[in-house]
């Protein structure tokens, strides 16, 4: 499938910056049309900054096919405006933007576990979508049980996890990332392989800076995906 979603072990770990430094990446090495797609977003934020960013050929219907104005998971925000949450509606736009682009990235929101509507959450969605998935690991103290409760929830959804990418939501020393994210262990423990990290960017909209981080990452292990 040409399509990735990317994913996180909760809220505010850095789905947007792997989303956009992929997306930068895509643009400077890859041929093709690429596409981004934020499902559902409560609250503004993302579908602003992707378009703000790129120039790309999509309604901003189709970057966020439901959209919905209160900050909260999407079920209580869709109930407070006496509206339903419309997957449906979501796969037809992700099914458009796959056919007209060589590559869609799909930005997850909150973490795996997180509701999208009542009856299911974001590993529903990756599983029953099929939609290969890549876990964003924020490094923070907790980062290993966080990483091993998600894969976890991964494999009891059937979710195609391909890897996991390690990022700095703040700034962290190369000893704070060793003690509180070792890879080793975490592959030893989940048995996901770790793509690599991502350092804390005090300008996350630096496109040329966001490639050279993404083409540092263990890509072949997405890139297959694409070509």
């Amino acid at each position: 499938m040409n399509a990735l979603l990317i994913t996180g072990t909760d809220t505010e770990v850095g789905k947007t910056v792997l989303t956009t430094a992929l997306a930068a990446y895509w643009q400077k090495y890859q041929p093709g049309r690429i596409g981004i797609m934020k499902p559902i977003q409560a609250g503004s934020g993302d579908r602003e900054l992707y378009t703000k960013l790129f120039s790309l050929n999509e309604s901003p219907e189709e970057i966020t096919p439901l959209y919905f104005a209160a900050p909260l998971a999407p079920p209580i925000a869709a109930a407070r405006e006496g509206r339903k949450v419309d997957l449906g509606i979501v796969w037809q736009t992700l099914s458009k933007l796959r056919s007209s682009h060589n590559f869609v990235l799909v930005e997850a929101l909150g973490g795996l576990g997180s509701p999208v509507s009542d009856e299911f959450t974001v590993a529903d969605l990756a599983a029953h979508w099929r939609l290969p998935t890549v876990l964003v690991v924020p490094v923070r103290l907790g980062a290993i049980a966080q990483a091993v409760a998600n894969v976890a929830l991964a494999r009891l959804s059937h979710v195609a996890l391909k890897g996991i990418v390690l990022n700095c939501v703040q700034p962290r020393s190369d000893a704070e990332i060793a003690d509180w994210t070792p890879i080793e262990l975490i592959q030893s423990l989940t048995n996901i392989p770790v793509l690599g990290c991502l350092p804390y960017l005090d300008n996350p909209t630096d496109l040329d800076k966001l490639a050279s981080l993404a083409a540092n990452l263990d890509l072949e292990r997405l890139i297959p995906l694409v070509i």
